[in-house]
């Protein structure tokens, strides 16, 4: 005895007519390959729907079309290919389709001076968006780095130079003196606060490029600012670190213009807007700038 066709409710028309703008699912889990590894992503996938009568789209479609995008390296062909497929599985029903990819992207990343290195996460959301004008892809990007107070160095600077005053009021300044003095804690008795940052990146991305820029992004703001945080080190590392926290003094204003002209110089960018965070260790909030270039903000 053959069994009846299985009722297909979201078939039937709706008994409230009107379009949507977005209509899908969020917080798929779906494995991705950023920059050669493998890393536990989620999607966000979803389509207009654009007829009025139409009660439902079909999620499974998109979510079987999700597919594509495993144990392939992430780029913004295959996101292209796959938007396409919700489309074309849309037929009459979406003129759009969207699809978040976001996750921590993974990065080995080498200590300063010694031969150790480690492993750093990287958190991401590549928002895309195809229409009838192509794909629109921009990549959101967090990078950590430390940031050392500008006034503070000052103010520790002073106060060594009074204690210098103050000690050797009456005795003779030869350079042994002065060189045990700089290597006592009686000399060095300030230093200078520093506090682990962010900056938030939100990056328009051309529609010529294929290959994810986030290792060359990360790699560019690094670069920039020139406080990277470490993973591995050893002693020489650290002191390598410190020598770059002072020759890297930055307030947050200093290092939004440093991301500002860096990111410009970035090929493959149409766009973007940019916040750093300093999260202070002198007061009980956190300092924060923004700045942006060609940016209108997205959906």
């Amino acid at each position: 005895m053959n069994k009846p066709p299985l009722e297909d409710i979201a078939a039937a028309p709706s008994v409230h007519l009107g379009t949507l703008s977005w209509v899908g699912m969020e917080g798929i889990a779906l494995p991705l390959q950023v920059a050669g590894q493998a890393i536990a992503g989620r999607a966000s996938a979803g389509v207009s729907l654009d007829d009025p009568t139409a009660r439902g789209i079909h999620m499974s479609r998109l979510y079987l079309a999700l597919a594509e995008l495993e144990g392939q390296e992430l780029s913004l062909s295959r996101v292209a290919a796959v938007l396409d497929t919700f489309l074309e599985s849309h037929e009459g029903l979406a003129r759009q389709a969207f699809l978040d990819l976001e996750g921590e992207a993974l990065l080995r990343r080498p200590a300063l001076i010694s031969p150790l290195a480690g492993w750093k996460t990287y958190p991401f959301t590549l928002r895309c968006r195809q229409d009838a004008q192509g794909l629109h892809a921009t990549l959101d990007l967090t990078v950590g780095y430390s940031s050392t107070c500008p006034c503070s160095a000052a103010l520790a600077r002073q106060l060594i130079q009074q204690a210098f005053d103050e000690d050797f009021t009456e005795m003779p300044v030869t350079h042994e003196a002065v060189h045990a003095w700089l290597g006592s804690d009686q000399g060095i008795l300030a230093t200078p606060h520093s506090q682990r940052s962010q900056a938030h990146l939100s990056v328009r991305l051309a529609a010529d490029r294929d290959a994810l820029p986030l290792l060359r992004l990360v790699d560019g703001v690094e670069r920039a600012l020139g406080t990277a945080l470490q993973t591995a080190v050893k002693r020489v590392d650290e002191q390598a670190f410190a020598l770059a926290n002072g020759q890297n003094l930055m307030f947050c204003e200093d290092a939004a213009r440093r991301l500002h002209h860096a990111l410009r110089d970035q090929p493959g960018i149409d766009g973007f807007a940019l916040r750093v965070v300093h999260a202070e260790s002198l007061h009980a909030h956190d300092a924060v700038a923004r700045s942006q270039w060609n940016w209108e903000e997205a959906r």
